[in-house]
């Protein structure tokens, strides 16, 4: 936790939240997530969005976001929720772990709310979504659970006007909230980081059973439309034995259906002194993978087509094409079947998919579109 400079936040911006409570020693723990921050008056939690004011924990980014932009629902990466549909995405600042390869560290590790250079209403949000014909919102860029009753409202105003809602997650998170978070969410990606303990303590400060729940709750408890991501980092957590495990894990927990995006790393924040991902080593991943029975296995991150296409898995047709975000070759009828043998290919589809927004990125402003609706 860090001790705050000044007010926790800006005017507007600052709101109560619930999972929360009092200790006998006169400081505050806040029950968000399994880290437990134990506040005293004016410190912040280490996600540093979530502060303690008044004797109970606030949100102090409520409103506030780094920046909006239409993605391809494929950058999540989500391959089987409305595939080739434009997504709107945002995120606001902070983290709760501290993952020392992160690669949006200057959004996750701000500690200025400078940072957050936009501003929108859930409503806002979701009017945005629907003038800018996306089909869902997600919530990225840093982890949305620490943002929990913003992203909760915005869903909720999604919803509203027919638009889902994804979240990019690393799943760490208490069960009380999580239920309640996910009770708002139609899709989410979880970051599996690694499979052992060691790597979450020593590389990200945190701790890998949690995270297990949360994949576990999604699917047994949950019709959240679920993928998993492994970024693989040379020497780290990329050896056939861990991978093995990782995805033996997945199949006897979760069953064949999950997808498994395998992404390359790229030196960042503080860990410069590691070499990018060599494709190969993804490549081999992948085979571990579809080798104990995972029938989506992707690559990410990479040139690779073979990689980040879906096949059927009775019959090897392909049916879903893919070249990086774009999609080619189309072969699922309106009900997500082959094409080729009539089997049901895992995923939420509909008759309007596939989409054709391709891999284009459009940054926006809401304020802006806000002014043009007047």
């Amino acid at each position: 936790m860090t001790k705050d400079r000044g007010s926790p936040g800006p005017p507007g911006a600052v709101v109560a939240t619930r999972y929360w409570h009092p200790l006998t020693d006169g400081r505050v723990q806040c029950d968000l997530c399994p880290r437990q921050c134990k506040l005293h008056e004016g410190q912040r939690g280490l996600c540093f969005v979530r502060a303690r004011l008044e004797d109970g924990i606030v949100l102090t980014t409520y409103g506030r976001s780094s920046g909006f932009c239409v993605d391809p629902i494929e950058k999540k990466p989500l391959n089987h929720f409305l595939p080739g549909t434009p997504v709107l995405s945002f995120g606001t600042a902070g983290c709760n772990l501290a993952c020392r390869f992160c690669q949006n560290w200057d959004i996750s590790k701000a500690r200025q709310t400078d940072r957050l250079t936009d501003q929108a209403t859930p409503k806002q949000i979701a009017r945005a979504a629907v003038q800018l014909g996306c089909r869902s919102v997600a919530f990225t860029y840093n982890d949305p659970v620490i943002f929990h009753e913003y992203a909760t409202d915005v869903a909720r105003a999604c919803h509203a006007v027919g638009v889902r809602t994804v979240v990019v997650t690393a799943g760490y998170v208490c069960p009380e909230p999580r239920a309640e978070f996910y009770t708002h969410m139609d899709a989410a990606n979880v970051d599996l980081k690694a499979f052992t303990e060691d790597f979450y303590k020593r590389v990200c400060a945190g701790h890998l059973q949690p995270v297990l729940d949360t994949l576990q709750y999604l699917h047994d408890e949950t019709d959240v439309w679920l993928e998993i991501t492994t970024l693989l980092i040379p020497d780290l957590n990329d050896s056939d034995q861990e991978i093995d495990r990782l995805t033996s894990w997945i199949m006897d927990q979760l069953g064949p259906d999950v997808p498994l995006h395998f992404t390359a790393f790229h030196p960042d924040f503080r860990m410069l002194d590691r070499p990018p991902t060599p494709p190969a080593t993804l490549t081999r991943a992948r085979a571990i993978g579809l080798a104990n029975g995972l029938r989506y296995v992707y690559t990410g991150n990479v040139v690779d087509p073979d990689g980040q296409t879906t096949r059927c898995h009775a019959c090897g047709t392909v049916v879903i094409g893919r070249d990086w975000h774009t999609l080619g070759r189309w072969g699922l009828d309106s009900e997500g079947r082959c094409s080729g043998c009539g089997t049901t290919c895992a995923g939420v589809f509909d008759p309007a998919c596939p989409g054709s927004w391709g891999g284009r990125q459009l940054p926006v402003r809401l304020g802006d579109l806000s002014e043009q609706a007047r």
